[in-house]
């Protein structure tokens, strides 16, 4: 089974790093400028590329598997299999959302609140970029979605 690491990881490569502190200095007022969209748009093609590869090793390991195998050995492989495919489900969401954050960058509305139009923040989208909702927006629907819960099951 391929490693169960986080392909997904958002944090900032090496090379990425110096770049990110160049603009994470910037003036408010340069928010969204040409570099900054170009940088979330390697990082997100980067982002996307590693997990399509990702998935290609999961779909490789699946395809190779011999059913052959004794019952122990099969449900050992099953076990990995059925913690892949929640990986897998995970990384092809990602890849959606990716997918619409390279569709923002291209529109204009990347690094903007979807609920309030307000700027996301430089920080906030290197942890995450494929956020699409600014830090208070994103709490309030946290706890909208915690109070829904609660009601629901409490």
């Amino acid at each position: 089974m391929p490693d169960q690491g986080n392909p997904a990881d958002t944090r900032p490569r090496k090379a990425d790093k110096a770049w990110a502190d160049k603009l994470l200095a910037m003036p408010d007022s340069d928010y969204m400028n040409d570099e900054q969209l170009a940088f979330f748009r390697q990082r997100l093609l980067e982002e996307r590329d590693e997990i399509e590869a990702h998935l290609q090793e999961i779909r490789r390991v699946i395809a190779s598997h011999e059913r052959d195998s004794d019952e122990a050995d099969q449900a050992a492989f099953e076990e990995e299999l059925r913690l892949a495919l929640r990986q897998a489900d995970r990384e092809s969401r990602l890849l959606n959302n990716i997918a619409a954050a390279l569709k923002r960058i291209e529109s204009g509305d990347y690094g903007y609140c979807d609920e309030t139009g307000e700027p996301i923040g430089l920080a906030r989208l290197m942890f995450r970029p494929t956020a699409k909702l600014c830090i208070e927006a994103k709490e309030r629907q946290e706890q909208h979605e915690h109070h829904y819960r609660k009601a629901r099951w409490g």
